[in-house]
């Protein structure tokens, strides 16, 4: 017997009925203890719900969370990567000259990518991002001397007053309550004409919300979408699904909810040309 199949029998029986609610109460303490960094935990219906089960705390509102964001991710790209990086290069290519960058971080992207794409002159990249981050990307821009980066805290503002040619969501929208894709798009007053969906949570069950450690003493709400029906919603305002991958460095396990548990996570690509 493999070491996998060893261990998928000891979840399953784990996950029964009768070791189900010690298995929980244990996984809980994990979950809220520092040593739960990545932990998922718990199934909701709402954000309001997921956050009665959590301790009072800043969420992504923490700068030190950015330290990793500053120190390694502004300055490497990863698997997951280049995907968008194709699909940014060849949005460049065809004459798109700015870029909406929902939960970007400090202007991670921005800053990663830049050695290896050719970045259009006059290019205007906005990033929206919580205060904390927003006031440590500012300082980091003027550092790094890129004067195509802003920053804002205003996503609705963002969305619907100020068009981009490209958006760029990478692991964030999950995290946001009201940010489904197509409700965003809904909202726009000028869509996007490239749409860049990365390190989302979706699986082929029902939607649903749950939480994670994600570190520093700071836990956030997330939702898990639907595959399909994400993908029909932007479909629906006429955009054309051109690529679809598996984001392998993120996987999900919710303990008592292994029909909830997925191996990896997704990246889309769609644009609005015929």
């Amino acid at each position: 017997m493999s070491h996998a199949s060893a261990a998928q029998i000891v979840r399953e029986l784990l996950e029964g009925p009768v070791t189900r609610p010690a298995l929980l109460r244990w996984r809980r303490q994990q979950f809220l203890a520092k040593e739960g960094l990545g932990f998922y935990f718990g199934v909701y219906d709402s954000f309001t719900a997921a956050h009665k089960r959590l301790p009072v705390n800043e969420g992504f509102n923490n700068e030190r969370l950015a330290v990793e964001y500053v120190e390694i991710r502004t300055r490497q790209v990863f698997a997951y990567d280049y995907p968008v990086m194709w699909w940014l290069d060849r949005a460049f290519r065809r004459g798109a000259r700015s870029v909406l960058d929902i939960g970007g971080s400090v202007g991670v992207h921005y800053h990663a990518y830049r050695p290896y794409l050719d970045m259009p002159a006059g290019l205007a990249w906005q990033v929206v991002e919580v205060p904390a981050m927003v006031d440590l990307g500012r300082r980091l821009a003027v550092e790094r001397e890129a004067p195509a980066l802003s920053f804002t805290v205003d996503l609705n503002e963002a969305v619907v007053r100020h068009g981009a040619d490209i958006w760029i969501a990478a692991g964030a929208l999950h995290y946001m309550e009201d940010a489904r894709p197509g409700d965003l798009l809904r909202r726009c007053m000028t869509r996007p004409q490239y749409l860049l969906l990365n390190k989302l949570p979706l699986y082929g069950g029902e939607d649903f919300v749950t939480t994670q450690n994600i570190g520093e003493g700071c836990f956030a709400p997330m939702h898990v979408f639907n595959t399909e029906r994400l993908i029909r919603e932007v479909e629906a305002l006429g955009y054309n699904l051109r690529d679809r991958w598996q984001v392998h460095e993120r996987s999900l396990y919710l303990p008592g909810y292994p029909e909830r548990s997925f191996p990896s996570f997704t990246g889309l690509y769609f644009d609005g040309r015929s």
